[in-house]
């Protein structure tokens, strides 16, 4: 029996003590002193005094660490003893004969321990197997407690991951429901799948129950703590390839769970500072191959980051401009890649402040969730350790709020690489905080930058609260990506940049404003971003404003974390 651990970590956003992670890593933990020069420790204390001072006393609560062991078996689903068995059914396994039973054999099997009373009950719940049906039951008859049917619609040997994700979310919700400590996995139709799609399946039942069973609980006053203990996939093989495969699924759900709960806490406990924090503290989890460098006002000014500067000025919460670096342990580095993460950490909207129905200015703790999805990917790459590959992790981290400090609108900003920018709308700030970010990224000598960002409206507009666009003039790059997002399950649509948009584009006074009218309004901002890019380096801009938040359960996705992963490993040795 092999025993895989997934554990959640939690962020340090006073979720975990120091003592508690340097049990959980290999790793020594350094204190803040060793992570930031002295100007930087300075601010971050400033920053913190202001904030507990003045913004409600919130603090995060503590909140212990849940582990869930992931085995994998093959064993008799009848000899199992547990809370849940729970099967994955297609349309096609609950077909029945002339006598009303099962034609699957494993259905069958189960059917006959439990007296015909799984037939029975499916039928009267009007059970058939359809995407998005479960259906649980306490029978006699098996080792297991309750048995649970989670429909899987017409599913195929070739359906995609995303099919077995929502299997471990269905898992992970009856779970919730029973209190249950121990869970059984297992497909009715497991016969004709190949060795790699049993891994693939595995790995993506894994994701879904960990990422389904998890709850930022760090900010209610009262909250049940997970039952969950461990998971038994059943009848998908065993053997070191496929806990090596679990091993990644539980990596990238740490990095998922990381960026979820950066997005979540709110404005007044994640300032800028305290994001800087927490990118040091994962380098510090990981400093055999993650190295932090967090430059401070007066750094961004040697760097002439005017464009970054600009929206900052109007906060009390300083700027702090956050690279993380991975270099892998040995081995040479055939690929340098960028990450760039849009980090507002709370925009106002600035002078041009966000009013009116449907401004969500009291969701825009979550624009930074680009920033959020590198440092997640940064937590799981640094998990991971992966070949042959240099990763540039860069966020440049700020609040756009409103003070006699702040950027006006028809004030000229001048970027790091010297293009000036008139702003005529300072809630077009985003992509002023990008443009010396990307200019940063170049420098450092990386061959391909990905920036994701909380961009647009126009792109929710566009492509709905699930799917984020993507713009890039890489033929290469674009394939490289979205096959990255096909197997991490992540909806991602290639959206044109038409050049000839650019003329909204252009200043009277300067070499551009920030903002065009209102047709085509992500495709303009994207071309913005395309001026602070050096034409050698392959580049693409993700729009992420729909599904970076999941306004039914009304919290953050963790989206582009596990995209991000997968094409970092893809561009590994």
């Amino acid at each position: 029996m092999a025993v895989i651990v997934v554990s959640f970590f939690y962020s340090l956003l006073g979720s975990s003590t120091r003592s508690t992670l340097s049990k959980l890593s290999p790793f020594p933990i350094f204190p803040l002193s060793l992570a930031y020069p002295l100007s930087s420790r300075r601010r971050l204390r400033m920053a913190h005094t202001v904030a507990q001072a003045t913004l409600g006393l919130t603090k995060p609560a503590h909140v212990e660490v849940p582990k869930i062991d992931f085995a994998v078996k093959e064993i008799d689903l009848v000899e199992w003893k547990g809370d849940i068995l729970a099967v994955g059914v297609s349309e096609k396994d609950m077909s029945k004969d002339e006598n009303c039973k099962f034609e699957n054999s494993i259905l069958k099997k189960l059917d006959t321990h439990l007296g015909g009373l799984l037939a029975e009950v499916s039928a009267e719940e009007d059970f058939t197997g359809k995407a998005g049906q479960s259906t649980v039951h306490r029978l006699p008859g098996l080792g297991s407690k309750r048995i649970c049917l989670i429909g899987l619609g017409q599913c195929t040997p070739s359906s995609s991951a995303s099919v077995y994700r929502g299997l471990g979310e269905a898992v992970a919700a009856a779970v919730k429901t029973a209190q249950a400590s121990n869970v059984a996995i297992t497909l009715a139709s497991s016969e004709g799948l190949s060795a790699d799609s049993k891994l693939t399946i595995a790995s993506a039942i894994t994701s879904g129950t960990v990422l389904g069973i998890f709850e930022d609980i760090r900010f209610k006053s009262e909250s049940k703590k997970a039952s969950l203990k461990s998971v038994d996939i059943i009848g998908l093989g065993s053997g070191p390839e496929l806990e090596k495969h679990l091993k990644y699924a539980g990596d990238v759900c740490s990095g998922v769970i990381f960026g979820r709960e950066l997005v979540n806490a709110p404005p007044n406990v994640l300032t800028p500072g305290v994001l800087a924090e927490e990118a040091c503290k994962i380098a510090s989890m990981h400093s055999d191959v993650l190295t932090a460098n967090i430059l401070d006002v007066e750094k961004c000014k040697e760097l002439k980051m005017g464009s970054y500067l600009g929206v900052a000025a109007a906060s009390a919460n300083p700027p702090h401009f956050i690279h993380l670096c991975y270099k892998p342990v040995t081995g040479p580095v055939k690929a340098k890649l960028g990450l760039v993460g849009k980090g507002l950490t709370f925009d106002s909207g600035g002078y041009n402040i966000k009013t009116g129905p449907g401004c969500m200015i009291e969701l825009m703790k979550f624009d930074m969730g680009g920033s959020a999805a590198v440092l997640g990917a940064a937590k799981a790459i640094g998990e991971i350790k992966p070949p042959g590959v240099e990763v540039h992790f860069i966020v440049a981290a700020c609040e756009n709020m409103i003070s006699g400090t702040g950027m006006r609108p028809g004030d000229i900003l001048t970027a790091s690489n010297g293009k000036t920018i008139e702003v005529n709308n300072t809630d077009a700030e985003g992509r002023l905080t990008l443009a010396d970010a990307l200019v940063y990224a170049c420098n450092q000598g990386v061959e391909k930058i990905v920036d994701l960002a909380t961009l647009t409206g126009a792109c929710i507009i566009a492509l709905g609260p699930t799917i984020a666009g993507v713009f890039t003039p890489s033929d290469d790059l674009a394939k490289e990506v979205l096959a990255a997002s096909e197997v991490a399950g992540e909806k991602l649509w290639r959206m044109p940049l038409e050049d000839s948009y650019w003329e909204s584009m252009k200043s009277g006074v300067a070499d551009m404003v920030n903002t065009g009218g209102r047709p085509g309004g992500s495709i303009t901002a994207a071309l913005f971003l395309k001026q602070f890019v050096d034409e050698k380096v392959q580049w693409m801009h993700i729009d992420m404003a729909g599904p970076v938040w999941n306004d039914k359960k009304k919290c953050a996705t963790g989206f582009g974390v596990s995209t991000l992963v997968e094409w970092v490993l893809k561009n590994s040795a």
